[in-house]
């Protein structure tokens, strides 16, 4: 034990012995000594001495022990000792002299003949390449790239290569055009020569030239050319190299032939994503091979991974922690071809193939054997992976024909349509020849339609095609249907599926008949995966369809639908949620019958479920189509309150969401609700409601309960004040609560729906809201300048656009009002609400908050106020003449705007929610070219402006107006809150043509002037309205 040890190895090596000894005090003995001593001078350096003594005098084992625990050990002392500035520091950080010490002996240890000792060697090189290379270590590089170079030490090429490796990612956009040169050239050596270095060692080399290709192609500007010109210089060989390893068949059970074929295929990703341009002569030359790869692989992904006969690999990493299982290498293989599908010139190359490529894809969508395994042993399983698209082959063959169709439209779309048919064909001849998994192939040819159902289903309808769709798949999912349930489950399950997605093509009588199936499978004992896709089918066709065929099976499909919760997790609980929910619509007045039943077991779901949103929304929606349901009601919401009215009269004691869960119950409940429902919901949950919102400190709690106050006062309006006896008593409530909400210390998030709520203040309660008008106004002015969220500050605007309609004819008066208020930074609240209002105005959403807005600014115009005229307000942004901004020049420069008066930027304001609505309305006629005129003198431009065959109506108006309501049709709650106001049915269209012809008769000589000012989309639109 002397030979070539000091003191501090022969510590170290007796602690490394006792880490190994079986008595566990005595291990953990060793293992915190080792922890003491890494944090003394010398500890680093001791253990690389170790790893470099080949003197040891143990046996084979033992020696390979220490030497490999101890390069593990010095790795994780790298991580720890080494930059201080790492998140895993822990000090002292390693004296110079001694990572001098450090780099050297592990540079003299990369070459060990023990592979292990070689890895973890390179993996500490690697972790101090990390910090110290180029700067503190610039030999680094030269060395692994000698000792690559050097034949007659396999060693130590094996030991440099992986180091080289590790290190390539720390590669960047200085180092790689400095090294490129001499580091391809010895990469290619080892990619070239398959008679010298075997395939993982070639592979890691295809890897590094990988890595460098993608820091060229990252270089831009300036350096584009020269990353060009760099990976020109290499593309032939390179090029030669991957043609050679592509063009022979993929071989069974070789993960590395798969892992050296998978880096080509990366690297040709690389290259097609970032160097597309270069490849228009040798990407011809690549096609062959490629192909080759492609189509005898599915041989062998259909024995390894489809039947299971042959070793897939599957959960296998090499040591680098890489997948080696063949699927792993079908998707990167699918990755390519897609990327080249999506290329322009290189989909052109490959159109003549489109057929053989669908066709294979379609081949390679067939269920695997684990996934047949898994998905049978767990239904849950197989809803989670058909729900949220897990990595798969499956799932990158359908982006694969999602592509195909994007790019060769019509064409690929009949190729995939030709290859489903083929390979249905195919699995029907399989089925009578006896091949016990034809079944696979079926399910793949009906999986790889219903996947791209939208565009199927989009083409039908826009032009015509080869093939008659409802037909194909009327025929399909009839004969899939007649395999046995038991015997094939997820043939059926596909079945129901395709249905869902095809409902809208198939007969009549096929959906119903596939309807009384579904509800059937639902009630019966069948395979799991059966009753998943007969949820699916019925959640998607009973909406559609009429509910004679299902009503005689409705309670008992109700029945087990509802023994379904109770075995279903958290993946398939959506599923039955929404299958429920359909059945409950399509039951009419028959659920009555089990409402008592049902309606305990969804409110314990909810209540079980509160702390998932997606499974509680459901459970909502649920219980709301029960209140919908004839008869149910009254029933639902005597079950309801007992449950929830305590959960609000003590919040504190309440788990993490069950109080704002709650208060959706409660706004679920008074939605449509008659108003005796209203007056019961009130009675119980108002005072619980308005003191969450004075004392809790929950963003979501808070929020929900603003919604919920906002719907009592929108439902019950002016007799809300006499429910609780005392109006004085309900309004100071009711003022309490804004009051809260329009704290400007509160976090903006907290009111977001305050002004909804304000809004049904105003509307309903606006002779108990008079008195305060002044204190609510000046709350909502400080409210505005403390928000840091925009969409808060629109709806702030939204009240105070619609006090301005409110105090017309008066409106001088409500801007006095502001003129009197101070507002931070501002010579006044006036002041600072138009410069808001106009930066704003482009940001607010919703029909019914335009509409209120853009009219309230029109009406702010028209009284023309000398305040308003003096108020300067931000114009355009001025464009930066010194060509792209970076994010240095953004800092040294900000954003500079032009500063416009208030009536200006109004007029322009105006204009451009007019240019809005053509354009919208344009966008669907396709006519957007008419509004593309420009013109630089008044009088022309009323003629010149507008086509000769346009010459637009206030009809027309109208109909392109109503494109704005209809971008809000799926806001239902701010629907609600606001369709009894008269401004919703304000044609704004109209209004604004009207508005810009008042301006141009009473005043021309200013309407001239801010029509000047105008955009050229703008003073189109203006024109056109003013010739209607």
């Amino acid at each position: 034990m002397e030979s070539g040890l000091d003191q501090d190895q022969k510590c170290l090596i007796d602690c490394l012995s006792a880490t190994l000894d079986t008595n566990h005090d005595i291990r953990s003995f060793a293992e915190e000594s080792l922890k003491q001593a890494s944090i003394n001078p010398g500890y680093g350096a001791a253990l690389a001495k170790i790893i470099f003594n080949k003197e040891i005098p143990f046996g084979k084992i033992v020696f390979l022990n220490f030497n490999h625990l101890s390069a593990v050990l010095l790795k994780q002392f790298i991580q720890q000792h080494w930059q201080e500035d790492e998140e895993n520091f822990v000090p002292p950080i390693v004296s110079a002299e001694e990572k001098g010490v450090i780099r050297q002996l592990l540079m003299l240890s990369l070459d060990d003949s023990h592979g292990k000792i070689r890895t973890a060697v390179g993996m500490a090189m690697a972790a101090i390449g990390q910090y110290d290379w180029p700067e503190e270590w610039p030999e680094l590089i030269p060395f692994l790239l000698k000792l690559i170079n050097d034949e007659s030490n396999q060693n130590g090429v094996r030991g440099a290569l992986r180091c080289l490796a590790l290190l390539s990612g720390d590669l960047d956009d200085v180092s790689v055009p400095k090294l490129m040169p001499e580091l391809f050239s010895s990469m290619h050596k080892i990619i070239s020569s398959p008679e010298m270095y075997e395939k993982i060692l070639r592979a890691k080399a295809v890897s590094i030239v990988h890595v460098c290709i993608s820091v060229l192609g990252s270089m831009s500007g300036v350096y584009q050319k020269e990353a060009i010109n760099m990976v020109k210089s290499i593309l032939t060989p390179l090029m030669e190299q991957f043609s050679i390893i592509l063009q022979s068949p993929v071989q069974s059970e070789d993960p590395d032939d798969w892992s050296l074929r998978m880096e080509v295929l990366k690297c040709l990703l690389q290259i097609v994503q970032s160097f597309p341009t270069v490849l228009d002569g040798p990407f011809s030359g690549i096609l062959a091979p490629l192909w080759q790869t492609f189509s005898s692989s599915f041989k062998i992904y259909q024995l390894s991974c489809v039947q299971g006969t042959e070793d897939s690999h599957s959960g296998r990493y090499d040591t680098d922690g890489a997948e080696q299982s063949f699927e792993a290498f079908i998707i990167q293989l699918f990755e390519l071809l897609i990327t080249i599908v999506y290329n322009a010139r290189l989909a052109k190359a490959i159109r003549g193939s489109i057929k053989e490529l669908v066709y294979y894809t379609v081949g390679f969508q067939q269920m695997t054997e684990e996934q047949e395994h898994s998905w049978s042993l767990d239904a849950n399983h197989y809803v989670a992976d058909e729900n949220d698209a897990t990595y798969s082959c499956r799932v990158s063959g359908i982006l694969l024909l999602e592509e195909i169709i994007n790019t060769y439209g019509q064409e690929g779309i009949d190729s995939i349509l030709e290859a489903s048919q083929a390979r249905f064909h195919e699995s029907c001849k399989a089925k009578v020849s006896g091949h016990s998994d034809w079944w696979k192939l079926q399910e793949a040819s009906l999986f790889a339609l219903s996947s791209i159902s939208d565009e199927l289903l989009e083409a039908q309808d826009s032009e015509p095609t080869n093939y008659n769709l409802g037909e194909l798949i009327e025929r399909m999912v009839t004969e899939s249907a007649g395999a046995g349930v038991d015997i094939h489950p997820f043939l059926h399950a596909r079945a129901f599926a395709m249905v869902a997605k095809f409902h809208s093509v198939i007969s009549k009588s096929t959906c119903e008949l596939f309807l009384y199936r579904a509800a059937q499978a639902i009630t019966l004992d069948v395979p799991p995966p059966v009753k998943v896709g007969a949820c699916r089918a019925l959640s998607q066709v009973l909406p559609e369809s009429k509910h004679e065929a299902i009503l005689p099976n409705i309670m008992s499909l109700l029945s087990s639908l509802t023994d379904l919760l109770t075995k279903a997790s958290e993946d398939t609980l959506h599923l039955v949620l929404e299958t429920l929910q359909a059945a409950i619509k399509a039951a009419g007045e028959q659920f009555a019958l089990v409402e008592s039943v049902l309606s305990p077991i969804i409110l314990n779901v909810w209540a079980q479920h509160i702390s998932d949103p997606f499974i509680s929304i459901d459970a909502v929606d649920v219980l709301e189509a029960i209140k919908n349901a004839p008869g149910c009601i009254h029933p639902l919401v005597s079950r309801i309150l007992p449950t929830i009215v305590p959960i609000l009269q003590k919040p504190r004691y309440q788990r993490e969401g069950l109080v704002g869960g709650s208060l959706d119950l409660v706004t679920m409940l008074l939605k449509n609700a008659p108003i005796e429902i209203v007056r019961a919901v009130f009675d119980k949950c108002f005072d619980p409601t308005v003191q969450l919102i004075l004392e809790s400190e929950d963003h979501a709690e808070m929020q929900n309960a603003t919604e919920c106050l906002a719907v009592f006062v929108s439902l019950g309006r002016q007799e809300i004040l006499t429910w609780g006896g005392d109006a004085g008593y309900i309004m100071k409530r009711l003022l309490e609560a804004a009051s809260r909400l329009l704290d400007p210390e509160l976090q903006s998030s907290v009111s977001l729906y305050v002004g909804n709520y304000i809004l049904q203040l105003i509307l309903h309660l606006p002779s108990q809201m008079s008195p305060h008008l002044r204190d609510f106004v000046a709350a909502i002015v400080r409210r505005l300048q403390s928000s840091e969220i925009e969409g808060l500050k629109c709806s702030l605007i939204l009240i105070l656009a619609r006090l301005v309609h409110l105090s017309a004819p008066n409106t001088d008066q409500f801007i006095n009002l502001l003129l009197s208020m101070p507002a931070t930074g501002y010579e006044n609240a006036l002041a600072f609400v138009m410069s808001e209002w106009t930066r704003l105005q482009g940001e607010i959403q919703g029909a019914y908050q335009i509409k209120v807005t853009t009219t309230a600014l029109a009406l702010l115009f028209s009284i023309r106020n000398a305040e308003l005229s003096k108020l300067q307000v931000q114009g355009h942004l001025i464009k930066n003449p010194g060509g792209i901004t970076t994010r240095s020049k953004a800092k040294l420069a900000p954003e500079q705007w032009t500063v416009v008066p208030l009536p200006t930027k109004i007029f322009s304001l105006l204009a451009d929610a007019l240019s809005e609505i053509f354009e919208q309305a344009m966008d669907n006629d396709d006519e957007d070219s008419d509004l593309e005129v420009s013109c630089a003198e008044d009088e022309i431009m009323y003629a010149s402006m507008v086509p000769s065959s346009v010459n637009p109506s206030v009809q027309h108006l109208d109909a392109m107006a109503k494109v704005l309501d209809e971008d809000d049709e799926d806001d239902g709650y701010d629907d609600d809150l606001t369709k009894n106001d008269p401004l919703s049915e304000i044609k704004l269209a109209e209004y604004l043509g009207n508005f810009f012809k008042t301006v141009s008769e009473s005043d021309r000589s200013l309407f001239d002037y801010l029509f000047q000012g105008l955009t050229d989309s703008q003073r189109a639109s203006v024109a056109r309205v003013l010739r209607s």
